[in-house]
């Protein structure tokens, strides 16, 4: 049977990260060549400068709405500067791990049936990726056209609050400001969702090799030759699980960190948001877009993560319940090792501090309904005064 290809699942992310500037083509990392130039230009002209304009724009804003739509559409466009950052960083690590899928025989489904195993978590992946696209694509395209739509434009309005060294009231300056902002944007939103996606995929790829795990210790059989082979080959897999887990979250710790306390305001003050602009107009349905970008970005996170508990939960389950009655003394005293190192699961976490779990998802959005009460009586306040 031929090998299954895992990096054509990814193969769309990876390309949308080498648009963005932060993958270089071949095993290595960035090298003195043209798409280098390329890189540098694309991330400082658009990403790093629009999220710097935004940042400093905060300083200048005296109304606490205008403050509210500055901050929760910066911060989430701020966390692809802090993406691209890590990906650079641990980029050996990365290839590393899609190299190692690619290659390692271990890894690689045996059969048609453990083919059709997997592929209902890919189909989840998938569907979970082109919500994001949708939402995200959808809330760019609104506030894009915001001014145009409002006919805020003749006041010289941009998409987004920012401030600039010069003035931006006048021609040609905001026309050129606002073609680069709208531009800035899809370059943000193609590196932000590029990354969230590939790691959603990693922990795919985790989860589906505990259950191609499961199924060949399920059906182990044969001689007591080939019963001895078989279960070091399930042992050194899992081995190889683990390592591929371990270098997984070695490359996203931090990201999804800093993604999960940005998420946490962001979804605050996106809902804020929702109560103070006018309802059904396109300030209103840009929010709502973005608000559902953002909790599809992390239930991508959690739920992925939360499959991987689950799954490798179950390895334990498939020992027990395979054909180990007849294995040799010394193979017993191996699966009783195995059996008791796979009483824990694999749990995919932030430095130890989130695990990509359900509960912390629901964790999220309790966290930010509280921000969100907050904000609205301090805004009930200002409104008596």
């Amino acid at each position: 049977m031929d090998d299954f290809n895992w990096i054509s699942t990814v193969k769309t992310n990876l390309l949308l990260l080498h648009i963005g500037g932060i993958w270089p083509r071949g095993d290595g990392t960035h090298k003195l060549n043209l798409y280098t130039i390329y890189a540098i230009f694309i991330t400082f002209t658009f990403t790093t400068y629009h999220c710097f304009s935004q940042i400093i724009n905060f300083f200048f804003v005296d109304d606490l709405q205008a403050l509210t739509e500055s901050i929760f559409i910066s911060l989430i466009q701020s966390m692809a500067l802090v993406k691209a950052f890590y990906i650079l960083k641990n980029m050996r690590i990365l290839k590393n791990i899609l190299k190692n899928l690619e290659t390692n025989k271990m890894l690689q489904p045996r059969n048609l049936k453990q083919i059709k195993m997997v592929q209902p978590s890919l189909t989840q992946w998938r569907l979970l990726s082109q919500m994001f696209w949708i939402s995200a694509v959808f809330a760019m395209c609104l506030f894009g056209a915001f001014p145009i739509v409002e006919s805020t434009y003749k006041e010289f309005r941009l998409p987004y609050l920012a401030w600039y060294p010069f003035d931006t009231k006048s021609s040609p300056f905001y026309e050129i400001m606002y073609l680069h902002q709208f531009v800035s944007s899809y370059t943000i939103a193609i590196v932000d969702i590029g990354a969230d996606t590939l790691i959603a995929a990693l922990n795919v790829f985790v989860a589906t090799q505990c259950e191609i795990l499961c199924d060949n210790i399920r059906n182990i059989n044969g001689s007591v030759e080939e019963m001895d082979s078989k279960w070091k080959e399930c042992f050194t897999h899992h081995k190889e699980i683990l390592k591929v887990a371990r270098h997984c979250q070695k490359f996203f710790n931090w990201i999804v960190l800093m993604q999960f306390c940005a998420s946490v305001i962001c979804i605050g003050l996106t809902m804020f948001q929702l109560t103070l602009v006018v309802s059904f107009s396109s300030e209103f349905f840009s929010s709502l877009f973005y608000f559902g970008a953002i909790t599809v970005q992390i239930f991508m996170y959690c739920w992925f993560g939360n499959e991987v508990e689950l799954k490798s939960s179950k390895i334990l389950y498939a020992t027990f319940e395979a054909n180990w009655v007849e294995a040799p003394h010394q193979v017993k005293k191996n699966i009783l090792i195995f059996a008791i190192r796979c009483q824990n699961p694999i749990k995919m976490s932030s430095l130890n501090v989130f695990y990509l779990t359900l509960e912390t998802f629901m964790a999220i959005f309790r966290t930010s309904w509280s921000y969100f009460a907050v904000l609205r009586q301090i805004q009930n306040r200002i409104s008596e005064e």
